[in-house]
């Protein structure tokens, strides 16, 4: 009994491990996209990954031919969501430059334009996982497109004032 549940448990690991080397990368990127870090420096979006990858591990056995790499990604879209509402306490306004390529849109034009243009996820199944109407989803990745488009502009920036020297 317990080799055969040790060589369960050994399967699932390397079952687990096999779908992490084949998904982490384009997970990782996904979560930088979402809290607009650079790729080179970002914490938050490896813990957005590590804890939604954890999640999926505790329920890899109850998976049953569902696709683990979309539990993921509602993992990571769901956590993300909550931090961006937990942190600010608005999911849709807030700004924040971090200095990645997406840092001049809120959180919620983030988490709608990485699901829908990097990930592909329907506008439909977006709403759904949000708790939005698909009309809602269309109307925020439109917003967001513009805004990346045509962002709005920087203040100049200031000019030293030459010092004169008195006569």
């Amino acid at each position: 009994m317990r080799e055969r549940h040790a060589s369960q448990e050994a399967r699932r690991a390397r079952d687990f491990e096999a779908f992490v080397a084949g998904a982490a990368g384009r997970l990782l990127h996904a979560a930088t996209l979402l809290t607009a870090e650079t790729p080179d420096d970002n914490p938050r979006a490896r813990r957005l990954l590590t804890l939604a990858l954890a999640e999926t591990y505790a329920s890899w056995d109850r998976l049953r031919g569902d696709d683990p790499y979309d539990r993921t990604r509602q993992q990571l879209a769901t956590r993300f969501a909550r931090e961006a509402w937990h942190r600010h306490g608005t999911f849709g306004r807030q700004r924040r430059d971090r200095g990645g390529i997406l840092a001049g849109l809120s959180p919620r034009e983030r988490l709608m334009l990485v699901l829908r243009l990097y990930e592909g996820v329907t506008e439909e199944q977006t709403g759904a996982l949000l708790g939005l109407p698909a009309e809602r989803v269309r109307a925020i990745c439109a917003r967001a497109v513009a805004t990346l488009l045509h962002p709005p502009p920087r203040p100049a920036p200031a000019v030293p004032v030459a010092k004169v020297a008195p006569s």
